[in-house]
C-alpha cells in the first residue's frame, strides 16, 4: 500500500525527511547526474541503518536480543514504516538512474547509427562491395581422402545377422 506524504513525515527526521523529499518526481529530475548518485549513497545508508534497527528490535520483541535501552522494546511499527518510507524512496531513485542510463544509451546507439551510415554513404563506390580478405571463387567441395566402401551396408547386416542365427545354433546342441 502506498505510504502518504503525511506519513513519511511522521517516520522520518528532518534530515531524512529532506532526502526523501528530493527522490519524489518533480524534484529527482532536475538533480543533476552527480547529484543522484550522492542522494543514492547517502539513502542507502539511511536504509542500511534503518533496517539493521528494525531487524535489532523485532529480535528484542521476541526474545532473542538482548535490549538496546534499559527495558526491550515493545513495539516497531514506527522503524518498520521508517524502512518502508526509506526503501520505496530507494526504489524511485533506482528507476530514476536506470531511465538515465537507457536514455543514454538510446542516445548513444542513434550516434553511433548515424555516424556508421554516414561512413556508408561516403564510401567509394568503385571498391569491392564485399569483405576483401575472403576467398571470391564461393566454396570448393573438399575431397574425401578414405577408400569408398565397396560392400553395401544391407550386405554387412545381412551377414551379421546369419553368424548369429548359426552361433545360436551350435549353441543349442
Amino acid at each position: 500500500m502506498a505510504i502518504s506524504r503525511k506519513e513519511e513525515a511522521r517516520a522520518l527526521s528532518a534530515d531524512e525527511k529532506e532526502l526523501v523529499e528530493k527522490s519524489h518526481h518533480p524534484a529527482v529530475q532536475e538533480l543533476s547526474d552527480g547529484d543522484l548518485s550522492g542522494l543514492v549513497k547517502l539513502l542507502r545508508e539511511r536504509r542500511d541503518k534503518a533496517q539493521a534497527e528494525a531487524h535489532r528490535r523485532r529480535r528484542e520483541i521476541r526474545g532473542k536480543g538482548a535490549p538496546k535501552g534499559a527495558a526491550p522494546s515493545k513495539a516497531d511499527g514506527g522503524s518498520q514504516v521508517k524502512l518502508a518510507v526509506l526503501a520505496t524512496a530507494m526504489r524511485r531513485l533506482n528507476g530514476e538512474a536506470e531511465r538515465r542510463r537507457q536514455l543514454a544509451a538510446r542516445v548513444s546507439l542513434v550516434g553511433n547509427a548515424r555516424k556508421a551510415l554516414a561512413m556508408k554513404q561516403n564510401a567509394p563506390v568503385d571498391g569491392p562491395a564485399h569483405n576483401s580478405r575472403t576467398a571470391h571463387k564461393g566454396m570448393r567441395a573438399v575431397t574425401n581422402e578414405r577408400a569408398p566402401k565397396l560392400v553395401p551396408p544391407a550386405e554387412l547386416g545381412r551377414q551379421r545377422k546369419a553368424g548369429k542365427v548359426a552361433q545360436a545354433k551350435r549353441d543349442a546342441r
